[in-house]
């Protein structure tokens, strides 16, 4: 139903916001991309972009479609690639944050697996700190992570988002009380970011929970042991944001991060780079 051709072509105009800077990048027209695009609307049936003298913005459908378009493009060049007897083969140790489990990326990843059958993907998931140390020794490909946006890390960064205090909503601190505070056991990024924060602030706090995974943390913060440091993006439904409620201090934002070992296969790591950067990862 959607044309490979009118997909990429739309793609560039989503990139550079410009039909003349994607008619420079795919050697095409401006004409013939607006052509392009025109047709790719009639098929759908929706208006995908929408264009004034000044500005070129992607519509509610056409933020869907390039989701969509990304996805199809990948599947097609896929499937030439098999079976041209070029389909992308080789191990990729990829590692994650648990705390990103409760995103999209399970999805993702089932999605690449399927794209690309031939590559034998080996998943770990724990805390940042194991993962940094397992990259640094070849013993992992590629990991996802969080990490402090003043941090330059080399990585690719896939998105920003805010750390907030999160508890359940008949937790109570009483005033003058130290902060419970539930968290991963050291080294960890929330950890340092709330502890940093709380220090900053005057406000004495404890340890109520230490958890290396994200369900134990999870389970503490819903049992009313204390509160938590979370992206405001990954609270879970039953939990809810307390930073107002109890006077916390703010805790900046952190950066989800791709960080890649220089001796990574190259073709299998690329691939799943932009396959994690081509999906938002909200929670799934």
């Amino acid at each position: 139903m959607f044309d490979p051709v009118l997909l990429r072509t739309f793609l560039a105009v989503a990139e550079t916001r410009s039909f003349t800077g994607a008619g420079v990048q795919l050697g095409l027209s401006q004409p013939t991309v607006s052509q392009h695009v025109r047709k790719l609307e009639e098929a759908a049936g929706r208006t995908l972009v929408s264009r004034d003298t000044r500005d070129v913005r992607l519509t509610d459908n056409g933020d869907a479609m390039a989701g969509f378009a990304r996805t199809i493009l990948a599947a097609h060049q896929a499937a030439v690639s098999y079976f041209s007897g070029s389909a992308m083969r080789g191990r990729l140790r990829f590692g994650a944050g648990d705390d990103l489990a409760i995103t999209q990326l399970p999805r993702i990843l089932r999605h690449f697996r399927q794209l690309y059958p031939q590559i034998n993907l080996e998943l770990t998931v724990t805390q940042t700190g194991a993962l940094y140390r397992r990259l640094r020794a070849g013993q992992l490909d590629l990991i996802f992570v969080k990490e402090n946006p003043d941090e330059e890390s080399g990585g690719v960064r896939v998105s920003r988002d805010s750390m907030v205090w999160v508890g359940h909503e008949k937790t109570v601190i009483e005033p003058g009380e130290p902060v419970p505070v539930v968290t991963y056991q050291a080294p960890s990024v929330s950890r340092q970011i709330a502890i940093d924060a709380l220090e900053a602030a005057g406000r004495t706090w404890r340890i109520t929970c230490n958890s290396r995974e994200v369900n134990g943390l999870l389970a503490a913060v819903r049992a009313g042991l204390g509160i938590a440091v979370f992206p405001q993006s990954l609270i879970p439904e039953d939990l809810v944001k307390v930073t107002n409620r109890f006077a916390l201090p703010a805790l900046g934002d952190v950066d989800f991060t791709l960080l890649a070992h220089p001796a990574a296969p190259a073709e299998p790591t690329e691939a799943l780079i932009s396959a994690i950067m081509g999906r938002a990862l909200a929670r799934g």
